[in-house]
């Protein structure tokens, strides 16, 4: 079981709440190439960036991908559309997939529905404008996610007492992540989270040093209290990693909610159930921590974490990834 699809960006160093809308360093995750509309007078209206090498996977198409998205008005930013899905099926594509720098190991997708409550810590954002660029150069939704939020953090959960005896009968056991140990914690995740996502959908692999480099901008932020590894033995079985909203405290001066980034467990019917029992002690120790909120944050439309409803969790926003058709052609 996992709650959500892999996605952790890095936060701004000093101001984690901000949300700035420039564009992207076009040199960035090894981009096959970058693309610019320019006004007649020269002014750059809107940017992209395209890869069509090492490209996520869809069964019967070959991808190529747009990310590192950027415009001022939506004349520019058709433009630049329309020039990178041109450039991906010069390439051979026969679909375009947007927005994703690269892989869903980086930042990916579009706030599509917003509700209420503002941006919470380490949600993606873009002005709103721009889905609709990507639906008036024709692209159609590919994928959907959802983030929950949960209030009721003491409601019981009727699964908790099989999951922690099958966590027993399995030798199983959870821990805080331990701080001192940073660099071999993050290998330990890295290796729990390739095995992971590995049936996920659009899923590529990531070297380990790249791994690294997501996470540590986020070290100063850890609290051990709220990242937990499951271990069998003196391997790693599953993670749950969440953090404090710190937009929350920014906005308000306190801190309330607690965001579930991301939670993985081996595949395999050994570890059935260890997913609920991390999710599980996440809900306790928030509680006791004197968090009131827990966000499930990023998951996909098809997740099992959906059931999230049947414990009080209620949908406070939606996010799709597009894509676009391209035709096929016979040059290289």
């Amino acid at each position: 079981m996992q709650t959500n699809h892999y996605d952790p960006p890095a936060p701004p160093p000093e101001h984690p709440a901000a949300a700035p809308y420039v564009p992207a360093n076009p040199f960035d995750h090894e981009a096959d190439r970058h693309l610019r509309h320019v006004s007649p007078g020269g002014a750059v209206g809107a940017c992209a960036s395209i890869w069509f090498r090492e490209t996520p996977p869809i069964e019967g198409e070959r991808t190529g991908v747009i990310g590192h998205y950027w415009a001022e008005n939506a004349e520019s930013g058709i433009g630049v559309l329309n020039a990178a899905c041109e450039a991906l099926k010069r390439r051979g594509a026969t679909v375009a997939i947007g927005p994703m720098d690269g892989t869903t190991w980086r930042r990916y997708r579009f706030v599509t529905r917003r509700g209420d409550r503002p941006r919470f810590f380490l949600e993606p954002d873009q002005p709103d404008a721009w889905p609709g660029h990507f639906r008036d150069a024709g692209f159609t939704p590919l994928a959907r996610y959802t983030s929950a939020l949960l209030t009721d953090l003491d409601r019981p959960d009727p699964r908790l007492a099989g999951a922690r005896d099958r966590a027993d009968r399995a030798g199983v056991r959870i821990r805080e992540f331990d701080t001192t140990d940073f660099t071999g914690e993050l290998r330990r995740i890295y290796a729990v989270s390739r095995a992971s996502f590995k049936q996920n959908f659009l899923f590529t692999p990531l070297a380990e040093e790249a791994f690294f480099e997501l996470y540590r901008p986020l070290q100063p932020l850890i609290r051990p209290e709220t990242v937990l590894v499951a271990e069998e033995g003196d391997r790693a079985v599953g993670f749950a990693f969440a953090l404090p909203d710190l937009c929350e405290k920014e906005r308000t001066g306190r801190t309330r909610t607690l965001v579930l980034k991301t939670l993985a467990v081996l595949p395999g019917r050994t570890y059935a159930g260890i997913g609920t029992l991390l999710a599980g002690e996440i809900r306790r120790r928030a509680a006791g921590l004197g968090f009131d909120r827990l966000i499930h944050a990023l998951m996909h439309e098809d997740n099992n974490s959906k059931n999230l409803g049947k414990q009080g969790a209620v949908p406070i926003r939606e996010y799709t990834l597009y894509r676009r058709r391209l035709g096929r052609t016979d040059e290289p």
